[in-house]
């Protein structure tokens, strides 16, 4: 049985059953074999409520089948309702609309508001992307929510899982900023091969409005909140859609972008003596970026990252349908086209309306060019993803 808090009491210890594991003296005599109880399996139900499921009503598990292909089947996305203008933003900074398009492309962008909370836009995303796919949330295995911003400091993949149905699937976070959806993806796809899964949703939602500056026009023209879902799904080896990638990281950039802790020092007014405790209280800082070191960086890696991901897939550039960047700076993804030999008219960008929303860019744009028409089932897609950390990947995928 499960006790009031929630944890099943320690069991006794196990005892050898033919020797006993006791010494052989004079004064210790030995009790009679006691019936162990019946097997319980823990925690295994798709409801809980004492924690207990007795072994005659579980149903056994299908056995998983690994070293299968993976293939995307199903997108959604969800943004605020609240729109702030490069107009809106010339009113609480030295700004203008031409300063900012002319630098960066981004015209609008989608900011968090009233009681929106970043759990809610992931529920909607993945509840869209169930729905194309036409997968029941129950089939769902697991749920990978990419941010560096969710609601709780925990983490808040269980919580979103929980609410869009999804009762039989593990949820956990990954936080890799603007790298998150690129490297959430690519997970996603081991888990299919080596772990047997079928079904894994993966969420890309930030909202780095949170921890924007708002009076340094370097960065506070940059940054919007959105969030958006892919159903990535099992399919059989030669049906594989992911044909290629490459991730990569170097920490020695992270001082070009980052948002860091800081330490609170108004609360040591006692100290009993100990120098160093009680420890600091901690909050972030605002987001600090150098913009022209970011802009090297991504020009110069991101096309090479692509370049590996085509050799690994064993494909020209010539070959992709889309390309699509994480929609940073319109400048970085004309370089890197153009790096590639890629036409304007085959590079998907939706920057202009929701500027950077960071892990939520690249699903975000997808879900836009696929409802469109403009993506197509059997497309090829180079998409890329780089940003703090610094990370940066790529993947080359075929949509459906």
């Amino acid at each position: 049985m499960v006790a009031a808090s929630g944890l099943a009491p320690p069991r006794a210890a196990a005892v050898c059953p033919r020797t006993r594991c006791f010494p052989r003296t004079s004064f210790l005599r030995f009790a009679p074999p006691v019936a162990p109880p019946p097997p319980q399996l823990r925690c295994c139900s798709s409801t809980v409520d004492d924690g207990v499921v007795s072994a005659e009503t579980s149903k056994p598990r299908l056995p998983r089948v690994v070293g299968m292909g993976s293939k995307l089947v199903g997108c959604g996305s969800a943004v605020p309702t609240l729109s702030v203008s490069n107009d809106d933003l010339s009113k609480i900074v030295e700004t203008s609309d031409d300063w900012i398009a002319a630098r960066t492309g981004i015209r609008n962008r989608r900011v968090l508001s009233g009681d929106e909370t970043l759990r809610g836009l992931s529920v909607q995303a993945a509840q869209r992307a169930l729905e194309m796919a036409q997968v029941k949330p129950e089939d769902v295995d697991l749920v990978l929510l990419c941010t560096s911003t969710p609601d709780d400091l925990f983490g808040g993949a269980a919580q979103v899982s929980t609410e869009v149905g999804c009762r039989k699937a593990v949820g956990f976070d990954i936080t890799a900023a603007c790298s998150g959806f690129i490297i959430g993806l690519i997970t996603a796809t081991r888990y299919i091969k080596g772990g047997g899964l079928q079904n894994v949703l993966v969420i890309g939602a930030d909202a780095l409005s949170k921890f924007v500056d708002w009076t340094d026009r370097g960065t506070c023209i940059l940054f919007g909140d959105a969030a958006g879902a892919v159903l990535v799904q099992a399919c059989s080896a030669d049906e594989d859609g992911l044909l290629g990638f490459c991730i990569q990281s170097d920490g020695n950039g992270q001082k070009h972008l980052n948002a860091r802790t800081l330490n609170d020092d108004s609360i040591l007014s006692k100290t009993n003596g100990v120098p160093g405790f009680p420890p600091r209280k901690a909050t972030y800082s605002c987001i600090e970026m150098n913009g022209k070191e970011v802009f090297r960086f991504a020009v110069r890696c991101v096309p090479q990252s692509i370049e590996k991901a085509l050799e690994e897939a064993g494909l020209p550039a010539s070959s992709i349908d889309w390309l699509l960047l994480h929609q940073a700076n319109q400048r970085i993804i004309d370089a890197a086209a153009s790096r590639l030999d890629i036409p304007s008219d085959k590079v998907i960008s939706n920057l202009a309306n929701y500027g950077n929303t960071s892990a939520a860019s690249i699903p975000l744009a997808l879900d836009e060019a696929v409802r469109s028409g403009k993506v197509k089932t059997g497309h090829i897609i180079a998409v890329s993803g780089f940003g703090a950390g610094l990370t940066w990947g790529s993947a080359i995928v075929k949509w459906g």
